[in-house]
C-alpha cells in the first residue's frame, strides 16, 4: 500500500480531493451569482441552473471566441474549473471521486494533480485547433486521470495492473458512447485530455518506478498557485464588471 507519511499537509489526498471539489462547486456558484435573471431554470435536466455564457467566457471558458477574440490563453488553465449547468458538475464531480483516489494511489497527490491540469490543457489546447467555438468543463482533466490509469495498468501488468487497465478501458468506451449519444460534449476535449494523460503518466512516472520527488511537489504547487491566481482574478475582474 503506498504511503504518504512524507507529505506536507497540505498535499494529503485528502485535502488535495476536497480543495479541487470546493473550488469547483464555488466556481460554478459564482457563475449563477453573476448569471442573475440570465441563469437558465429549466426542468429538463441537461440545462437546469445554467450559467449565462457571456459570464463563463470572463469567468475562464475556453474556445475558439475567447481564444481568438480576447487572446485569453490562459483559459486554457480556468475552463476545467467551469461547468455549463447542476448535471454537468454532478457528473464531473462524481467522476473525480472515483478518478482521483485511484491515481493518487498510484501517482501520488502531486502527481495527480499535475497531471489533471496538464491533461486539461492540452485537451482544451486541442479543442482550439478543433474549432469549438467556447468549451468548459471538468472532464477534460478527468479524462487525463483515465489516461494515467490507463498506462499504469497497462505498464505494471500482474493481476492488480490488469484489473486497472480492464476498468479504465470501462470508462473510454464510456467515454466514447457518451460523446456520440449526449448532446453538446466536446469529444477534442476528451480525446486530447486521454492522451495527454498517457503521455504525462509515462512522462512522470508512477511510485512503483520512482516516489514522488520535490520537483513532483513544487511542479503541483506551481499549477495550484496559477489556477488559484488566475481563477481569483476573473472572479474578481468579473465581480467589478457587473456591479460596478
Amino acid at each position: 500500500m503506498t504511503s504518504y507519511k512524507n507529505n506536507p499537509g497540505f498535499l494529503t489526498p485528502s485535502f488535495v480531493m476536497n480543495a479541487m471539489i470546493y473550488t469547483n462547486v464555488i466556481m460554478f456558484l459564482i457563475s449563477l451569482i453573476y448569471s442573475g435573471k440570465n441563469m437558465i431554470l429549466s426542468f429538463n435536466p441537461f440545462y437546469a441552473f445554467t450559467p449565462s455564457m457571456d459570464v463563463l467566457n470572463f469567468l475562464g471558458a475556453s474556445g475558439r471566441l475567447p481564444i481568438v477574440k480576447y487572446d485569453a490563453w490562459w483559459s486554457l488553465i480556468t475552463a476545467n474549473w467551469l461547468h455549463g449547468g447542476l448535471l454537468h458538475i454532478l457528473f464531473n464531480m462524481m467522476a473525480l471521486k472515483t478518478l482521483a483516489p485511484l491515481v493518487m494511489k498510484e501517482f501520488g497527490p502531486s502527481r495527480m494533480f499535475s497531471i489533471y491540469t496538464l491533461a486539461g490543457i492540452s485537451g482544451f489546447l486541442l479543442s482550439y485547433f478543433g474549432k469549438v467555438y467556447l468549451t468548459i468543463g471538468a472532464s477534460s482533466g478527468l479524462c487525463g486521470l483515465i489516461g494515467a490509469a490507463l498506462f499504469f495498468g497497462k505498464s505494471r501488468g500482474g493481476q492488480w495492473g490488469r484489473l486497472v487497465y480492464k476498468q479504465t478501458s470501462g470508462w473510454v468506451v464510456s467515454l466514447i458512447l457518451i460523446g456520440f449519444l449526449m448532446p453538446n460534449i466536446n469529444n477534442w476535449a476528451h480525446g486530447g485530455g486521454l492522451l495527454a494523460g498517457i503521455f504525462f503518466a509515462w512522462v512522470l512516472g508512477y511510485n512503483e518506478k520512482r516516489m514522488e520527488s520535490l520537483f513532483d511537489k513544487s511542479l503541483a504547487v506551481f499549477f495550484a498557485g496559477i489556477t488559484a491566481w488566475l481563477l481569483l482574478k476573473s472572479v474578481v475582474q468579473g465581480f467589478f464588471l457587473i456591479y460596478s
